[in-house]
This record gives C-alpha cells, structure tokens and sequence, in this order.
C-alpha cells in the first residue's frame, strides 16, 4: 500500500506529457501505451518521453530495471514493424513479439494464438486429471473440478481471445472433456450433454461475458435514440459505429454491442438489474448451447424477425 501510494502520481506525470500516450498501472506492472500518426517521429518522440520517465524514477529516489523493460510494436496487415533503438545512454530496450500482460498473453499482431496456447497446455493436463479421477468421484465433484481447473482459465479474458481464428482447439478439447465426464463415445455429439450438465459451450460463454461487459459498462455506448430523433425500430438498440479493420469489428467493442442488440427485448429489460439479467441470459443460453455466434445470430432472427 505504501508503494502504491509512493508511485500514485506516476501516471498524472506521464499521461500530461503528451496526449498519444497513456500509463496504465496494476499493482507492480507498469504499462506505457503510445501511438504516433507519423512513423518517422515515432522513435524520437518516444525516446523523448522515455527520458522524461527516467528522470521521474530518478527524482523520487527510484530505479528502472532496463533489463526488465522492453516494448511491443502493435501491428496490422496493414501496419508494418518499424526499426527503433529505444535506449538510456548504453543501455538498449529489447523488442519483444509477445508478453504477459496481468494474466494475458498478449501478441504484437493480437492474433491470441501464444495466450490460446497456454490455454491449451492448462487444458490438456485438467483433461487428464478428470479423466484419472472420474472412475473414484461422483459426477457432481466432477462437475466443481471441471469448474475450478476448465471454466476459470477459458472465462478469464475470454471477452478479449473468445472470438480468435484460434480458439477451435479449446472448444474440441472442452468437447472432449465432457465426453469424458459424461462417458460418451468420441463421436456423440456434446450439445445435450452440455445442457446436462449445465455448462455452456465456449462460444456460448463468450456471449455471456460478452453480453455482460455491455451492459456493465453500458455508460461507454450509445443508443441510437441518442444518434438521431428519429423514431424506428431499433432506436433502443446501441449504436454501431462504422469499422473498416477486421480487428476493430471482431473486438470487444464492436462484438459487445452486436451481441447485446441481438438479445431479447425480455432479457434486455433486466439490465438494470446485473443479476437478473446474467440469470435468466444463462438460462436462455443454456437452452440454446450455441456452438457458433453465428448460430446464436441465426436463433435470434429466427425468434424474433424484427432485429433484421
């Protein structure tokens, strides 16, 4: 508490700086966010303010650690990896393709697949154990087990990874997982078997998370009763903005307001209400065990044709 309180005014120093940087701080970790139009001023401009972090550590009696700090270019199709030499004097900052970031790996491309990686190594030794322990435990252990070694790594940040190109893998190996639980042969399918047990399918948890981070942040959006006073339809739905990067529409942003206008107007009207709401979406999903977002899409035009 007193180093928090110590480094407190860190991120006030930093952020005044400059306008295309922002510090970001949990405990320990310390993050330094920036963006630059001009590729060309990139480097010298962050060097600048690098020095101004230096100085600061500095004037309050503290040490950077340079062998522990290094960078991460973001990049897209697009957005090619710049050469910089960031550095204090002799000592250069090395660049890095991938780190951890409170739990989440993340990757210079946010492609997810180094973080689904883990994901999967975790799974396979969770699968194993379930599997030696399923013959000496009944089914309801079972089932907190699977929730307390499965569940918990594949919901945290799932918001963020849950819509990769490479989450496939952890959907078979949950499937498989299951089969195991359930004793079923390797070919059954597993939707019955999720419902059974009352757990949803990975791409159904996404929903859930996702539909949640909307409506608990729900001050970040807008309603489309807010972008024009026309009186349609779909003026109590949140308003999409337009996205030309595939990354921008497939992120949490983007994806949290589809899913959320995709919702019933009855499961919709409980938002003001957290746990209600997150009630009966569960159930509602549970019913469904959607094994794509796009199946889960299709169910909702299907039920109710007005959202089209």
């Amino acid at each position: 508490m007193l180093f928090l309180l110590y480094i407190s005014d860190l991120p006030g120093s930093i952020n005044n700086l400059s306008n295309l940087s922002k510090l970001t701080m949990f405990a320990d970790d310390t993050n330094l966010i920036f963006t630059h139009p001009n590729p060309t001023e990139f480097e010298k401009d962050i060097n600048e303010l690098f020095e101004k972090i230096i100085i600061w550590f500095q004037t309050n009696l503290l040490s950077l650690s340079l062998n522990k700090t290094y960078y991460m270019q973001l990049l897209s199709k697009t957005n090619y990896a710049i050469n910089m030499n960031i550095s204090n004097k002799t000592n250069q900052i090395s660049n890095v393709h991938h780190t951890n970031f409170l739990g989440v790996t993340l990757d210079s491309t946010l492609s997810w697949k180094p973080h689904i990686d883990q994901l999967i190594s975790k799974m396979n030794s969770a699968c194993y154990v379930i599997r030696s322990l399923k013959s000496l435990i009944p089914l309801k252990t079972l089932r907190i087990i699977y929730f307390s070694s499965i569940h918990a790594i594949v919901s945290y940040s799932i918001i963020f990874w849950g819509n990769s190109i490479y989450n496939n893998t952890i959907f078979k190996l949950q499937k498989r997982v299951i089969r195991i639980m359930m004793n079923a042969r390797n070919r059954e399918s597993c939707r019955e078997l999720f419902k059974k047990l009352k757990i949803l399918p990975l791409h159904t948890q996404y929903i859930l998370c996702l539909s949640l981070f909307a409506v608990k942040n729900i001050n970040m959006f807008k309603f489309y009763s807010m972008v024009h006073s026309i009186n349609t339809r779909h003026c109590s739905d949140l308003y999409l903005p337009t996205a030309h990067l595939t990354k921008v529409q497939k992120g949490v942003y983007h994806s949290g307001i589809k899913v959320f206008n995709c919702s019933s107007t009855g499961i919709r009207s409980l938002s003001g209400d957290i746990r209600k709401f997150k009630s009966a979406l569960k159930r509602y999903l549970l019913e469904g065990s959607f094994y794509t977002i796009q199946e889960y899409f299709d169910w909702e035009l299907l039920s109710n044709p007005s959202l089209g």
